[in-house]
This record gives structure tokens, C-alpha cells and sequence, in this order.
């Protein structure tokens, strides 16, 4: 059976979804798509060219808001921007583990280049820009393997906290009880806010 690249990728997705990244394999891929594993190596040199594929199919299918639209100010757009980033890692299982470290493929270079127009022409220095984007997806995708670690493995904070740390089992209480979304918000607003400072 002649397979190509798309469809390598798009099985490779419904596998990690699946399985999740620590179980998915090229050989249980192979099986998958009824090939033996060498054909998967004439498309993709490695598991990590792979997983760089997966990630641009990601981003391509569930980032909506890569770049600024009409009416956006910075504040506006770098928000948008990073909450629809947020969701493109959680539309997959181990999305943000598959997306660190992955290589960008040449259109993102266009895509970058248009966020460093818009950003200085809102009055950032050239030379901020590139920092501020990339230490705010670099929180977004920390925030999101956190949050999918959770989802794998949930915390029993309250129930760690020995009586003698009244203060500390509240902080946890007032943790576990806030959404995610909320959380990652209030994040986002924080850092934010220092830019803006």
C-alpha cells in the first residue's frame, strides 16, 4: 500500500490521541497504516522530523489566531494570539510535549516576520519584540504540560499538606478550585501587564 506524508501525519495524530506520546511508536504507526516501518523513514527521516510534522498540522488545523486582524492592538492580539495557541496544544494528547523542541517549517518564518511588523509598528523596539513573543509562547506551552500532566496524573494537593502549613493548604484549596482557563488568564494578564509597564 503506497502511503504519503499527510497521511502519515494524520495517523500519527489519531495514535497520539490515542496512546499518548510515551506509547506512540513509528513501529505501532507502521502497523497502523499496514507498512512496514522503513516506508515511514522514505517520508521522515526520524521520530523527531515526525513529531515536527505532527506539530505543523497542529498548528495549522487549530491555531486560528497566528496573526493580528483588523482592530487588534498588541494587548489584543498577543491575548488572542496565546489563547488560541493554549488550545491548539490541548486539541491533542501531549500536545505541548510534542510541540517543545520542535523545528518551525519555512512558512513560519512568514508568519513571524508579520508579527514583528505589526508589534513594532505598535512602538516596540525590534529588539524586544522577539523576546516578548517568545518568552510568552515559551509560558503558554510550560503552562500546557503542566496542565496535560494533570489531566494524566491529577494532584492531591490538599491531601500532601501536613496541618502545621494552614497558609499553604488554603493557597492549594484556592488553586483547586480555579478552572485552568481562569488560571492561564490570569497568567496572561500578569505578564501582560509587565510588558505594558
Amino acid at each position: 500500500m503506497k502511503i504519503d506524508r499527510a497521511q502519515i501525519v494524520r495517523e500519527a495524530l489519531i495514535l497520539l490521541n490515542e496512546v499518548g506520546l510515551d506509547k506512540m511508536s513509528t513501529r505501532a504507526l507502521a502497523a497502523r497504516l499496514d507498512v512496514q516501518q522503513p516506508a515511514l523513514y522514505w517520508h521522515f527521516r526520524d521520530k523527531r522530523s515526525l513529531m515536527d510534522a505532527m506539530n505543523a498540522e497542529m498548528m495549522r488545523a487549530s491555531h486560528l489566531y497566528r496573526l493580528p486582524r483588523d482592530g487588534d492592538d498588541w494587548q489584543s492580539y498577543l491575548t488572542e494570539n496565546s489563547l488560541s495557541f493554549r488550545r491548539a496544544l490541548l486539541a491533542y494528547r501531549d500536545g505541548a510535549r510534542v510541540h517543545a523542541g520542535s523545528r518551525a517549517e519555512a512558512s513560519d518564518n512568514d508568519v513571524a516576520e508579520r508579527q514583528l511588523e505589526f508589534l513594532t509598528a505598535q512602538g516596540f523596539d525590534g529588539r524586544q519584540v522577539l523576546k516578548i513573543l517568545v518568552t510568552l509562547a515559551r509560558f503558554t506551552v510550560g503552562f500546557v504540560l503542566e496542565e496535560q500532566a494533570e489531566i494524566e496524573h491529577p494532584p492531591e494537593l490538599s491531601k500532601n499538606t501536613p496541618p502545621k502549613h494552614p497558609l499553604l493548604a488554603a493557597a492549594f484549596e484556592d488553586y483547586g478550585a480555579l478552572p485552568q482557563d481562569e488560571l492561564f488568564h490570569e497568567g496572561l494578564l500578569a505578564f501582560l501587564g509587565g510588558v505594558r509597564r
